[in-house]
């Protein structure tokens, strides 16, 4: 008989470490909120915003990173010294530069040039590096070149979100959403809504409706310009433009977007996200970003249909992340004009829905 062995203790012990490492992360933190946004309680419909930006690093980013660093570690392909490189529009890289700070691995975000300085600098405080990408639609092949370069390990975030993540429960955003809204007057959402970045987010929540038997629908809410929306509709591919709105929408169809588990699907203007943010900012008084006004948008459609057909239930989006990361871009009334981006009729129209 021949063999080849190719056991290392020292590696094994440091993975076992490093796996004990990111669990406890999880373990030290509670479950985000669910807010209750302030619809009116006659309307008989219920919104609420399930606040994902209080993660350790702001986001709903984090849990995809936690799941992509186990993956990695459990498929043999992080080790002790390993590079690590992302492929992102900026919250993943945050995220995942905090995971690898944690491990003690060197990381190197590959982001587009248009990133918000904000999100730079916070990966940059977790001890990431930032190489910047003129062309968005060049990190993916940037990210494989320099992980060839470095021997490091090309994360992949959007080939792997949809995998990495245990849709069937675990204490996936799924689970706990349905956990939280247990003791609510509709306890099981009529509606689910949410972006798509990697499509990982809308998979696991998609999967888990149908493992569970929900009669909950999912909507993916999609910026303009965005491949997602029109490849959904058509059932065929076709190409966008990268996303003004951070986080969310795609240049192209990401391999973890799964289109069979979304029941509907809301493209939405960059005005009408931007104004729903600032609407939500005035009204709840957390500091939303841009792409959870992609989804509130999409929500108040949903709940306004509800309404005109005498449909009472609930609706459950999320938070994404915080305004603090688009101070320069969203906030900023100079931004948006130079950008020919006028939210007054929209926002005229969110503030209007409470004296109807």
């Amino acid at each position: 008989m021949k063999h080849v062995d190719r056991h290392d203790p020292a590696t094994r012990t440091w993975v076992n470490d490093a796996i004990r490492a990111v669990e406890a992360d999880a373990n030290r933190s509670c479950d985000t909120h669910l807010h209750v946004f302030p619809l009116p309680p006659s309307w008989g419909v219920d919104l609420y915003l399930k606040d994902e930006s209080v993660h350790p690093t702001g986001s709903l980013k984090h849990r995809l990173a936690r799941s992509l660093f186990l993956y990695g570690l459990s498929n043999g392909w992080i080790g002790p010294s390993t590079t690590i490189i992302e492929a992102s529009s900026g919250s993943t890289a945050v995220s995942e530069a905090y995971f690898a700070r944690l491990l003690g691995l060197p990381f190197i975000a590959v982001i587009p040039a248009t990133t918000s300085p904000e999100k730079r600098e916070i990966i940059e405080f977790y001890g990431g590096k930032c190489h910047l990408v003129d062309d968005p639609g060049k990190i993916y092949e940037e990210s494989a070149r320099l992980a060839q370069e470095t021997g490091g390990h090309y994360m992949d975030q959007f080939t792997y979100a949809e995998r990495a993540t245990d849709w069937r429960g675990n204490n996936n955003i799924a689970e706990s959403i349905y956990e939280q809204m247990a003791m609510e007057r509709f306890p099981v959402p009529a509606w689910i809504v949410v972006g798509a970045g990697t499509g990982g987010t809308s998979a696991t929540i998609g999967r888990y409706i149908r493992y569970r038997r929900h009669s909950t629908r999912l909507c993916v809410a999609d910026p303009e310009g965005s491949s997602f929306y029109p490849s959904w509709v058509t059932g065929t591919a076709h190409p966008g433009k990268p996303s003004r709105i951070e986080g969310i929408g795609r240049p192209r169809v990401e391999p973890s977007f799964q289109p069979m588990v979304i029941d509907r699907m809301t493209s939405v203007p960059d005005a009408t996200s931007i104004a729903a943010m600032r609407w939500v900012n005035e009204v709840t008084h957390h500091q939303v970003g841009a792409s959870t006004g992609t989804s509130v948008a999409a929500a108040m459609e949903i709940i306004r249909e509800m309404r005109g057909h005498g449909i009472r239930g609930s609706v459950v989006t999320l938070i994404c992340d915080s305004s603090s990361r688009y101070k320069g871009t969203y906030e900023q009334d100079s931004w948006l004009e130079k950008n020919g981006i006028d939210i007054t009729p929209d926002l005229a129209d969110f503030r209007a829905l409470f004296r109807r």
